[in-house]
């Protein structure tokens, strides 16, 4: 039986939603120490790098991952063991169910990355979904605007991860949460975040500017770090797991949190606009190096950015994650020009698509107020016309 006693549960209705309590409680059980970026993130992409770069473009890497900790046909049993009849709302019920499909499939993807026949991809096709004909014009259309060279000092990538964890440090101190600060040289980004440890990892060797510590402060921090914490004060695990399709908000809510503090460049919307053209590339059958030459040769990103962006897209087999970014932002983009509220989406990892369902489980006390607020979300700090004007045209 879930703890009462526990400070969250105090206003809840214990009679009339101990079922969802105990089923949310087991299925929290069941996925709390699944990551799935802890997976697919390559442990030898240096060596990879380096033997790519040496074979002029033509060598196929053969990335090494993580073995797996855990045993997924147990989990797969445990996950459909769940007796959801026992939840009385239909409504709850309904999510709960889609949400062990999900975590299923989550499972899925894990247990599959590298293995043969493309398993990996069909899994993640399945969970991330594929770039549509609109994102790939959504992203052709960024592509097709000039960059403005920028030679301010701010933007020189000279700064080390030793540098970049005292920044961190420092950074930590505009929130009144605390968290770990790691580094890790298996991994593509140059930072990224462990929900389950609390923890920023920084990619190790990495030379950072000050702009990009700037982006990654109010991405990384200020949208999943301040969905994290504020997750673990809801009564539901499903807010710190995540809800389904939920990586879509949160990434667009990261790059809009980029935007809204004055640090979204053309740079990085291209950036974006070229892991959606990676991933239409992977679905058209496109080979790590056919992926590489597109976007060097084709679109003429230099190698160390069209490597990074080509290792996303590729690894494990085959990852379609990346192309929900750029539709992400446009959704929380749209919103929020239409006067829009997203402090629902704050409480956790949650997805625009469950709003309404949020809604309902506020008005029954299954929702506690977001304690802690994404600083960047309190004034709008964009300066640049071209900025507003590409993402006001996106379809």
């Amino acid at each position: 039986m879930t703890d009462t006693t526990l400070n969250k549960h105090r206003n809840i209705d214990l009679h009339k939603y101990q079922d969802v309590l105990d089923i949310d409680a087991n299925i929290h059980r069941i996925v709390k120490n699944l990551e799935l970026l802890a997976y697919i993130n390559p442990l030898n992409i240096a060596q990879e790098r380096k033997e790519f770069f040496k074979s002029k473009y033509t060598y196929e890497p053969n990335f090494k991952y993580r073995k797996l900790q855990f045993k997924p046909y147990k989990l797969h049993r445990m996950f459909f063991s769940q007796r959801l009849e026992r939840i009385e709302d239909e409504d709850i019920r309904s999510l709960y169910k889609d949400i062990i499909y999900t975590y299923s499939g989550l499972v899925q993807c894990i247990e599959t990355i590298r293995e043969p026949n493309s398993k990996f991809y069909y899994n993640s096709l399945r969970f991330f979904g594929t770039p549509t004909e609109k994102m790939v014009e959504n992203a052709k259309f960024i592509l097709n605007f000039k960059e403005e060279k920028v030679v301010e000092p701010q933007y020189d990538e000279v700064l080390s991860t030793y540098e970049a964890e005292a920044f961190f440090r420092k950074y930590r101190e505009s929130y009144d949460f605390d968290f770990t600060i790691k580094t890790s040289s298996a991994m593509s980004a140059a930072a990224m975040v462990s929900n389950k440890d609390r923890t920023l990892i920084l990619k190790k060797g990495h030379k950072y500017s000050q702009h990009e510590l700037n982006v990654l402060a109010h991405h990384e921090i200020g949208v999943h770090l301040v969905t994290t914490f504020n997750a673990i004060e809801q009564p539901l695990h499903i807010f710190g797991n995540g809800f389904p399709n939920n990586v879509e908000t949160q990434e667009g809510l990261a790059v809009m949190s980029e935007y809204m503090s004055g640090n979204l460049t053309l740079t990085r919307l291209k950036e974006l606009a070229y892991r959606v053209i990676a991933t239409d590339s992977l679905i058209k059958g496109y080979s790590f190096t056919d992926t590489f030459d597109l976007i060097h040769n084709q679109y003429k990103l230099d190698r160390e950015r069209a490597f990074n962006i080509t290792l996303r897209i590729h690894r494990g087999g085959g990852f379609t994650k990346d192309a929900v970014y750029l539709s992400g932002l446009k959704k929380v983009y749209d919103i929020y020009k239409k006067n829009g509220i997203m402090e629902n989406m704050l409480l956790g990892k949650c997805s625009l698509e469950y709003n309404p369902i949020i809604e309902k489980m506020k008005s029954l006390n299954l929702v506690v107020p977001a304690r802690h607020n994404a600083i960047s979300f309190d004034q709008q700090l964009n300066t640049n016309p071209t900025i507003d004007f590409v993402l006001s045209h996106l379809k």
